[in-house]
Formats: structure tokens, sequence, C-alpha cells
């Protein structure tokens, strides 16, 4: 890992849980960790119930957009964690990849985005303790 470590976060859509898991990366961590998210078949648009449960948190996501996973951005990233994207996952030797089995936020309502808002920011925070001790 470089002195920044960089962390990719990787769902379907790149519009719910890997987005939610970059606010609160962002937000934790601040410039200590370099945030990256993509999906392997990328939304329009966020997931407003999951933007609506990250303002809740204080944390705006509204300026974030579904972007398309690449080879490129796996290669670039320390850490790599995966949201259900399955085999569309491209596998780097030398990355370290985790897979974290979260309840996807499409179609739900807030008390359930809640709960997966409220789990993803305690996987973020072990993260970021094993990355502030690497």
């Amino acid at each position: 890992m470089s002195d920044t470590p960089s962390v990719l976060f990787v769902c379907v859509h790149n519009a719910g849980r890997s987005q939610m898991a970059a606010g609160w990366l962002t937000h934790l961590a601040g410039d200590r960790v370099e945030v990256r998210s993509a999906g392997s078949a990328p939304a329009e648009t966020i997931n407003p119930v999951a933007v609506a449960a990250m303002a809740e948190a204080g944390i705006d996501i509204t300026d974030q957009k579904p972007k398309i996973l690449t080879p490129e951005a796996v290669q670039a990233s320390d850490v790599v964690v995966t949201m259900g994207c399955g085999d569309a996952c491209p596998f780097f030797p030398g990355k370290r990849y985790e897979d974290w089995k979260l309840e996807d936020p499409a179609g739900q309502g807030i008390e359930a985005v809640r709960a997966i808002r409220d789990e993803i920011r305690s996987r973020i925070e072990k993260l970021i303790a094993e990355l502030d001790a690497a």
C-alpha cells in the first residue's frame, strides 16, 4: 500500500451500498484514504432512499453518480470491497479483497436502508482501524 491507501467499493448498480460505503469512508477517514466506488452494471442515478438515509447521518452523497467498474480502478486500489457483484469483479493478485454480504437497498423503505447504512458504518470503522494499523 502507498502512504495513502486506496479503497474501491463495488456493487452491481453503484447506486446504494457502494455509494453509502464511499460516503462513510470519506466522512470518517477524510483525506487519510483515497475512496472510489463503481458498479458492474451502473444505474442511472443513486438510490434516493440511500441518499435520504445518509443525509439523516449528516452525509451528503447527492453529488455522486454511478460509475462503471473498470480494471484500471481495481488496479489503482489497495483494497477492493465487493457487495454482491459476483463474478463481474475483476481479480488482480496482490490486492486485498473483502466481500461484504449486505442486503441490497434497492426497492427498500427508509427503515431497512437505515439498518444497512448502520451496518456499513460499523464495517467502515473496522476497515479504517485496520488501514490505520497497517
